[in-house]
């Protein structure tokens, strides 16, 4: 089976797009935990997180975005993005709120770089 290691001009804008909507979202959320913005704090803090810890949560965030923007790291960043993202999961399902942005925001991560590498599609290919 020969695979074609191509990416269209069409698929790798789209991935692009959604990369860089996913990194402005996130920055902008770490950046609020970092300052302790007055609606990142109580919002945080009415999910059960103690005030204290939510600065360093902004820096975990804000490092995880930094790696997935770079794009020689940008797989370990979707990792770690992913991994704050299903902690943020665990944490709604705790607190018995919606959970669906979450996931679908974990599935964005991986869209966004799957439609700019193909070498990442051959990792995690879909059969026709």
């Amino acid at each position: 089976m020969t695979t074609i290691n191509t990416t269209s001009k069409g698929m790798r804008i789209t991935g692009r797009i959604i990369t860089i909507l996913l990194i402005l979202f996130l920055l902008f959320d770490a950046i609020g935990k970092i300052a302790e913005n007055h609606y990142s704090m109580e919002g945080s803090v009415a999910l059960g997180w103690p005030a204290e810890s939510v600065r360093a949560i902004g820096i975990v965030l804000l490092l995880s975005t930094i790696l997935y923007a770079i794009p020689r790291t940008a797989i370990l960043g979707a990792i770690l993005v992913t991994a704050y993202l299903g902690g943020a999961t665990a944490i709604m399902v705790r607190v018995h709120m919606p959970l669906y942005f979450c996931v679908i925001f974990g599935i964005l991560v991986w869209a966004g770089l799957f439609l700019q590498d193909a070498r990442l599609r051959e990792m995690i290919p879909f059969k026709k």
